[in-house]
């Protein structure tokens, strides 16, 4: 018979028994792992600074539209006239017909196109060594052809050559390469305005009062080619910057003249303009900035 105590010390161990095996078959196995590194979050864009992509580049071509003339592609690509001529074989200036095809960039000779290749085991021999046996030849160093300059003329001869000078301080290529000064005295009636046809500042004076170069530079037309601007001249300042002077009454100077700052290059007039005044732009590779950004206060 089995007694009462030992009856209920076995009770006790299955119930154990069976709630240890209820919280086998209910519970997850625990595995410990490593832990693994999260990625960072990303962070969020920035509206409106984005970073700047490249420069766009400048159109190599454009096809002539009706009322164009070349000399009006000219200004509105920062071109010589006559260099847009001589690119492509026109001529006439004054002759162009819509649709045709205009290169705006010089063509590329096949000369510069193609790279200069030195011919296989051309090798530098001192004049000494041109009768002597095989034994005495120079293998060492091999002749090279290089661009003439006056550095590599200066190795040459056995010259050190002088440092290239370097330009001055706030005078590098771009806005701050020009100095820029008022083209006339007056009062300003018209400012910038880009949807405007003409895209200048308007300066009102009297009829044959003096206009300036804004700037030295070079004179790259001076005539009546392009609507709406009367006589106009227009001044070269650098690879980005043109400058045009319009409505003349008198033009002092010819296309291709140099031009200093302050020159006395037209007289103010009314042509093409309802009043006499000088219709003056800044145009940065063609296209039409606002001058007063460029020009000294007033």
């Amino acid at each position: 018979m089995v007694r009462p105590s030992l009856r209920t010390g076995v009770a006790c161990v299955l119930a154990a028994l069976l709630a240890a095996g209820c919280t086998v078959r209910r519970g997850a196995p625990v595995v410990e792992r490593a832990p693994q590194a999260q990625p960072a979050p990303a962070k969020p864009a920035v509206a409106g600074r984005s970073a700047p992509g490249p420069a766009e580049p400048r159109a190599e071509t454009y096809i002539v539209r009706k009322g164009d003339t070349l000399y009006s592609i000219a200004l509105d690509h920062g071109l010589d006239y006559r260099d847009l001529a001589q690119w492509n074989g026109i001529t006439d200036p004054r002759v162009i017909r819509v649709g045709q095809p205009l290169r705006l960039k010089p063509p590329v000779s096949a000369a510069a196109a193609a790279p200069f290749k030195a011919a296989p085991g051309v090798q530098a021999r001192p004049l000494g060594d041109t009768l002597a046996g095989p034994d005495n030849i120079k293998t060492q160093p091999k002749a090279v052809r290089a661009p003439y300059s006056e550095q590599a003329y200066a190795q040459l001869a056995g010259a050190k050559p002088e440092p290239a000078p370097k330009p001055p301080a706030g005078r590098e290529e771009g806005e701050d390469g020009v100095d820029w000064t008022w083209p006339a005295t007056g009062k300003v009636v018209s400012t910038f305005n880009d949807s405007s046809n003409l895209k200048g500042i308007g300066i009102a004076g009297k009829l044959g009062q003096p206009v300036l170069a804004s700037a030295p530079g070079r004179v790259i037309f001076s005539g009546t080619g392009i609507r709406g601007f009367g006589k106009l001249i227009v001044i070269k300042h650098n690879s980005a910057f043109l400058s045009v002077y319009a409505h003349n009454n008198e033009l002092l100077v010819k296309e291709g003249q140099n031009v200093r700052k302050g020159q006395r290059i037209a007289e103010m007039g009314s042509t093409d303009a309802e009043q006499v005044k000088l219709h003056f732009e800044i145009r940065r590779f063609g296209k039409p900035v606002d001058p007063i950004k460029f020009l000294p206060p007033a």
